[in-house]
């Protein structure tokens, strides 16, 4: 059989990353396309970063022709409207392009649209909605096709809700009961992957596999206390007392995740993604098993059946923390610098004064300082920016600390000890800087 070729879209997030690079280990030609990818994505010359959403019908055409695709696997996803994306142009509009592009390609391929478990009348959100309307539209347009509904996939890697279900298990606080029991049937992301080989390996001609709507998860029913309860097993957590959060401070979570969200954060606790989960994740994955002899893997066997590794536990418990950490500097840069400006500016000009400081630079230092202070914390606040603004944190703490050594060095033996309490700050610092990276 001639070598198959590929076209993964998204291929830097949980689903598209492990499946392009399991799918070129099971010698499959997979050209990997995503809007960004980080340094340690580029694994090959085929890792390609395009404008995905720009991108009209002619140009995903000359792609599709210059690679000779054989397979379009569509992993983008957007769970809600901001700066990382829309809901409707990532999931109906660049759909109902690629239709188009593979309907005037001239070539025979096959569509592998992954979507999401589920029943359009149980659609709340703009997520769901306009994931369903792709379906909609793949399944009118006559192209072959597999529309993938997975359940919660577990990959050997994690992001977005699936890093936030490794922090609660590895942390004390649970969800609130209710949202305990809601169902919640998982899959292996290598299922997922095994499955799109076994449809690559078909004969574009197989009618038995033209159009096709599957449900991939485990077959046993469970819950989300079922999951987390797995993840606490390995990360030797399950015997340890927890404790239930109130609703309310879910829902006040996810008007925080949506706030994160307008300045650039793709916070995993948003309005969709509760929404979302308290839908549950249920489905039928009988015709999915009966069609391509895949055996769904259980939770059990997914997660692994031996304690977590050091760096399993180490972004557990690092997760939920990464935001209090970048929360706090951005607080204190604004906050100091207000307060200096605004509520005690003479006696932070005092301090100067009182240490003969050139008089005509006492006005101008102060305000300068106190305008550089929140201008840091504002960067810090946005994402695109955050790792500027942490660097300049840094720099502008050693600054300060150099700076008093030359002309204020007393304030070293302070009894509060202000300036020495800076070096910790600036760990913090680094430590956000290290661990801003999300994929």
């Amino acid at each position: 059989m001639t070598q198959r070729t590929i076209l993964v879209l998204g291929a830097s997030g949980l689903i598209g990353r492990f499946i392009t690079d399991d799918l070129r280990a099971r010698g499959f030609r997979v050209v990997g396309l995503a809007r960004k990818l980080s340094p340690a994505q580029r694994m090959s010359a085929l890792d390609l970063e395009l404008p995905i959403l720009t991108l009209d019908t002619a140009a995903l055409m000359r792609l599709m022709s210059e690679h000779a695709v054989d397979v379009v696997v569509n992993c983008l996803g957007v769970l809600q409207d901001g700066p990382g994306g829309n809901t409707s142009a990532v999931h109906r509009d660049l759909v109902a392009r690629l239709l188009q592009a593979i309907a005037g390609s001239g070539r025979a391929i096959r569509l592998v649209h992954i979507s999401i478990p589920g029943t359009a009348e149980a659609d709340r959100t703009a997520f769901a909605t306009t994931k369903r309307e792709a379906e909609r539209l793949i399944a009118a347009s006559g192209i072959p096709h597999a529309i993938m509904r997975p359940g919660f996939v577990v990959a050997p890697s994690a992001y977005g809700g699936s890093a936030m279900l490794r922090a609660l298990a590895a942390l004390p606080p649970d969800l609130p009961a209710k949202e305990m029991a809601t169902p919640f049937q998982p899959v292996a992301v290598d299922d997922i992957s095994a499955t799109i080989a076994w449809l690559a390996a078909r004969d574009i001609e197989d009618k038995s596999v033209k159009a096709v709507n599957w449900d991939l998860m485990q077959s046993e029913p469970i819950t989300m206390a079922g999951v987390i309860e797995q993840f606490r097993f390995v990360f030797g957590t399950a015997g340890w007392p927890h404790v239930a959060m109130p609703p309310f401070m879910l829902d006040l979570g996810a008007r925080l995740g949506d706030l994160a969200s307008t300045l650039g954060w793709m916070s995993p606790m948003r309005s969709t993604a509760i929404a979302e989960l308290r839908r549950g994740v249920t489905g039928d994955p009988s015709a999915w098993t009966a069609a391509t002899g895949i055996v769904p893997k259980t939770l059990a066997d997914t997660i692994g059946r031996h304690p977590a590794t050091i760096q399993d536990k180490w972004f557990a418990r690092l997760f939920l923390m990464k935001a209090l950490i970048l929360a706090s500097l951005i607080a204190f840069w604004l906050v100091s610098g207000f307060i200096a400006l605004f509520v005690s500016y003479r006696a932070a000009a005092g301090i100067l004064t009182a240490h003969d400081f050139p008089p005509a630079l006492v006005d101008p230092v102060t305000i300068g300082t106190s305008l550089m202070d929140m201008s840091i914390g504002v960067l810090i606040a946005f994402r695109r920016t955050a790792a500027v603004g942490l660097a300049a944190s840094i720099i502008a703490s050693l600054g300060y600390m150099f700076g008093a050594a030359i002309l204020t060095p007393d304030l070293w033996i302070e009894p509060l000890g202000a300036l020495v309490k800076t070096v910790p700050a600036i760990v913090l610092m680094l430590v956000a800087l290290l661990t801003l990276d999300n994929r």
